[in-house]
């Protein structure tokens, strides 16, 4: 048994987020999660709402809440919706928690007992009309690299360039749109990310088995232009964790707080102390997942993102934890993703486009939405979403395929058998066939789960189904039945092993159908196919079995042109 920690890119709080964000991180993870728990390995499965900076602060102010409440509420709906979408976090923590502001505090202090911070007097934007200095993401213009108009003062969204508000061409604040913006002189601590170039390099380059979008983003910021480069890690702000250099003071930085992007990747260390917390255990269960002196030097790290936040995962956090010099745990393996764009356009949290994750459930259960997304990745290249790719992929995966094939099976074989496993006939030809061709399957199956290849896996998952069909017709049992009774009740029994076959292994992808075709087979038995010709035979004659209600529904033309219209995309 192994032991898997797995993180996902952690949402921000400001708003209930959409489609693109959900397959780009939390259900990629979701997926490898279950499948590595259905393998029998310890995982720990830690994910969290990113609640600091200036986002949170002007979202709470539109609300009219105090920043804290607003948060609070936002995280119970983002945990609902997650619960709703059946993401199987161990923990949905929050970077607000004592936890946090405990460890991002001690993480700084050790960073400056390593000679890795430096206070820096700078000057920063601030609005004469909004009375503040304004954080990097409420600064846009013109990238000066690429021209792109909606530059961010951190980030170039279009060609990723690493940017400081005053590199922008015509600045505004994303706050009231003026332009009225000066320079003023503050003072900041700063990562001194340079002096550890070196070291990151060389753990890039010992990530031999890295996605290619991975490595190539994290080198193109390594080296791009000046190479890296030394980051602010505070800001003017109140909301946030307070500067401290460990539990003392921090001269000179008073009424300061540490910038998100500091905070926000080390509630991945501290959601697990949460989840410790919440389960009354003592530190040494969530350090033997992130310290190699304390057991996790036998965990193996796997961190699921969109491919905008590489940057930070493999250069900024590592830094962080290479820096503090002790012994925590650092990421093995990074799947990114790249952007789910939509019907012509992108998705956008900001600027209001797409499905957002509680309209997609208050029209169709989750099941529908994860295999679409899931079977869909980007992983390769940027995916889109249309209406009418979605419909075709229901209809036809879930309900002509896997729905039909346990309707088909389950109704005949209450109808003409009755409502236990029938005992009669012994396997022939075609079902030998059948259990040697699954076999192969559930192997590939098993090595493009492994290999996190996420549509290549559904693809996979899709043929075994497609294979029970294409055996259930060429068997015709109902044609049989009239022939050959005992030989039809052993080409049910094994359409009926077929049915917990399939529950097992898709429970992954659609937990809530596996759970159905289950349950209708009367078993509780999730044991991973080792062997086929066993896992085909596991449901016994004589063993009890129910039809169940319709596994999946088709999505009608009238259905898909209404839900193109009510969801064009914008969303106040």
């Amino acid at each position: 048994m192994a032991r898997i920690l797995i993180t996902s890119a952690i949402p921000y709080i400001n708003g209930i987020k959409h489609l693109g964000n959900l397959v780009g991180s939390q259900l990629p993870a979701d997926l490898f999660a279950r499948y590595m728990r259905a393998r029998g390995h310890e995982v720990m499965f830690i994910c969290a709402t990113d609640e600091h900076g200036t986002p949170a602060e002007l979202a709470a102010a539109k609300a009219g809440k105090p920043v804290a409440d607003y948060c609070a509420e936002m995280h119970d709906v983002q945990a609902e919706i997650a619960r709703g979408f059946r993401l199987s976090f161990d923990h949905f923590g929050r970077s607000s928690s004592q936890r946090n502001h405990h460890l991002t505090q001690h993480f700084a202090g050790r960073l400056a007992d390593q000679g890795l911070i430096r206070e820096v007097t700078e000057k920063m934007i601030f609005s004469i009309d909004d009375n503040r200095f304004l954080p990097d993401r409420y600064i846009e213009g013109t990238c000066p690299n690429c021209g792109y108009d909606s530059a961010r003062g951190d980030q170039c969204d279009n060609c990723t360039k690493q940017l400081d508000p005053t590199d922008l061409i015509n600045p505004h604040s994303t706050i009231s749109g003026s332009t009225n913006l000066e320079q003023r002189e503050t003072k900041h601590l700063y990562l001194m990310q340079r002096a550890l170039r070196d070291k990151l390099e060389a753990w890039i380059d010992s990530k031999t088995d890295w996605p290619v979008l991975t490595t190539s983003i994290a080198k193109k910021w390594l080296n791009d232009g000046d190479g890296l480069q030394d980051r602010g890690i505070t800001r003017d702000l109140h909301w946030g964790i307070p500067v401290k250099k460990g539990d003392q003071p921090w001269p000179g930085m008073e009424g300061k707080v540490f910038y998100v992007w500091f905070d926000a990747p080390i509630e991945y260390i501290a959601g697990t102390a949460e989840w410790a917390d919440a389960n009354g255990l003592d530190d040494a269960a969530w350090e033997r997942w992130w310290r190699t002196d304390k057991g996790a030097d036998d965990v193996t790290y796997y961190q699921f993102m969109g491919k905008d936040n590489v940057p930070f995962h493999t250069l900024s956090f590592p830094a962080t934890i290479l820096g503090s010099g002790e012994p925590w745990k650092l990421v093995d393996y990074l799947k990114s993703f790249n952007y789910l764009n939509y019907d012509g356009g992108q998705f956008s949290t900001s600027r209001g486009r797409g499905v957002f994750m509680d309209q997609a459930l208050s029209i169709l259960p989750s099941d529908y939405w994860r295999w679409w997304l899931l079977s869909h990745a980007p992983e390769s290249s940027d995916a889109e979403f249309t209406w009418e790719n979605f419909q075709q992929s229901v209809n036809k995966d879930l309900a002509d395929v896997l729905g039909n094939f346990v309707s088909r099976v389950t109704k005949f074989a209450k109808s003409k058998l009755g409502e236990t496993v029938p005992a009669g006939g012994e396997f022939g030809p075609q079902e030998t066939a059948l259990i040697a061709d699954l076999g192969a399957r559930i192997r590939d199956y098993e090595a493009l789960m492994q290999a996190m290849e996420v549509r290549k896996a559904a693809a996979e998952l899709r043929a075994i189904w497609v294979a029970g069909n294409e055996y259930l017709q060429a068997a015709a049992p109902w044609a049989t039945i009239k022939t050959d009774p005992a030989q039809a009740e052993a080409q049910i029994r094994l359409g009926l092993n077929l049915i917990r076959l399939y529950a097992i292994l898709s429970q992954p992808f659609i937990p809530d159908a596996a759970a159905t075709m289950m349950t209708a087979m009367g078993s509780d038995d999730w044991s991973w196919p080792e062997h086929a010709s066993d896992a085909l035979r596991a449901l016994p004659p004589g063993h009890g079995f129910a039809v169940p209600d319709n596994l999946f529904r088709k999505i009608t033309d009238e259905e898909r042109t209404e839900w193109q219209a009510r969801f064009a995309g914008v969303r106040a």
